[in-house]
């Protein structure tokens, strides 16, 4: 066939898609069940299981639901009502003067940030192109390529803060950050997917101020923060600006399959949304409002946040660290980011003599499943930064059992 250029840019493969593949296949190929530590499907919580039951049964149990569910398109927006409920509980919770204007649902968060990126960054009317700057990397793999236009991307490395002997934590490095005209928006998630990182509100507020300087929106990835699923360590708060649009997912609330997010933001990016959904997908998918929508419009989605699934991670970060301790000896040349959210412990081994990908590679043969840092670093024209290659991704998400056994293994290679 012969594809165009777009066509061939969205069917060429990603860093994503090709590690997807390599863990399904070391996933059937493993003559015993392997640690899955390199996946970022949210923990399966007893308590939210129960609630998704229940609502399962209440939708089906009530015929108008159930057909209002399956069987009608919602606007391209979203359910109106959903739409007015996230509204009142971002007024009432943090103080947001938003509206339902303000909010477009998307089907999932990966495609919020495809429609975000690409509705600011690329060719310009006026031919000049516009960049997607992430100012502090690591970031999310799954950003790395939606760019609908080579070298879309740019990034900025960390400020490296040294928090102990086997400690570290990211910093944006202001001394670097200066956008120039080129720069159409700036990206950063909160807290990080993969280090845990919680930027600082001190940070996150000149980070904004920067933005309306130069008239530029910000960006916000709240996958695992706020308001929902709060998986929040740290003492920080959620940021709202007339420049700042916040992606807020379902997905690690415990309704991945879902896939359903908010976009919300001045009215114009929601507006644009809104179309762009409707050119691509007509509407959204009724399922994942329908669930969570009364849990929004009660309150009960934070009461859930802050006593079940946070708490729940806490403990699972905490008995993480514990093996970490347990398993790693004092005298390895390690560090871990300080974990202040999410669900990821992000481990440095300064100065290896193996590059991540190739700890990885010996890692599946013992199984264990990570995640490679280098797949977190893009958007800069050169890899020679060795820090990159220094890296893994651990999930904790996964049962406490395979935790410690993974980690036992990675301390075990990490001493090789």
């Amino acid at each position: 066939m012969n594809l165009s250029k777009l066509g061939q840019l969205l069917s060429g493969g990603s860093g994503i898609e090709q590690l997807m593949d390599d863990l399904g296949h070391a996933l059937a190929a493993s003559g015993s069940s392997p640690h899955m530590l390199g996946g970022g499907n949210p923990a399966h919580i007893p308590e939210m299981e129960k609630i998704w039951a229940g609502r399962m049964k209440e939708i089906t149990d009530d015929p108008a639901t159930l057909r209002r569910t399956l069987a009608i398109y919602d606007p391209p927006r979203g359910n109106p009502g959903v739409l007015e409920a996230l509204a009142s509980l971002l007024k009432s919770e943090y103080g947001w003067p938003v509206g339902p204007e303000n909010i477009a649902v998307t089907p999932g968060g990966q495609t919020a940030f495809f429609f975000l990126f690409n509705l600011f960054g690329g060719r310009r009317p006026d031919g000049t192109p516009g960049k997607i700057l992430f100012p502090l990397m690591p970031e999310y793999i799954g950003y790395a390529n939606q760019a609908l236009e080579p070298d879309m991307f740019t990034s900025l490395r960390p400020a490296i803060e040294r928090t102990g002997s086997h400690s570290f934590k990211y910093h944006l490095d202001f001394s670097r950050l200066n956008p120039g005209p080129e720069v159409a928006a700036m990206c950063v998630s909160r807290p990080t997917n993969p280090s845990g990182n919680l930027i600082p509100d001190a940070e996150m507020q000149r980070l904004a101020e920067i933005a309306a300087q130069r008239g530029i929106p910000l960006i916000i990835d709240n996958a695992y923060g706020w308001p929902f699923p709060g998986i929040v360590f740290g003492d920080a708060k959620p940021i709202w600006t007339e420049r700042t649009v916040h992606v807020m997912s379902l997905s690690k609330f415990g309704l991945p399959g879902t896939r359903t997010a908010f976009v919300v933001g001045p009215p114009e990016v929601a507006a644009a949304i809104s179309s762009m959904m409707a050119v691509t997908g007509l509407a959204n998918g009724n399922f994942g409002q329908a669930i969570a929508g009364p849990l929004i419009e009660s309150g009960e989605v934070l009461r859930l946040s802050r006593d079940v699934i946070r708490p729940y991670y806490q403990r699972k970060r905490d008995a993480a660290l514990e093996a970490v301790a347990e398993f790693f000896p004092d005298s390895l040349p390690y560090a871990l980011h300080r974990s202040e959210g999410a669900m990821f412990l992000w481990i440095w081994i300064e100065n290896s003599r193996r590059s991540s990908r190739e700890l990885y590679e010996t890692l599946k043969t013992r199984g264990v499943l990570v995640v490679p840092g280098e797949y977190f670093f893009f958007g800069e024209p050169s890899d020679e930064w060795r820090h990159r290659h220094e890296c893994l991704r651990v999930s904790f998400a996964m049962g406490e059992d395979d935790v410690r056994a993974g980690l036992k293994i990675i301390g075990e290679e990490i001493a090789r």
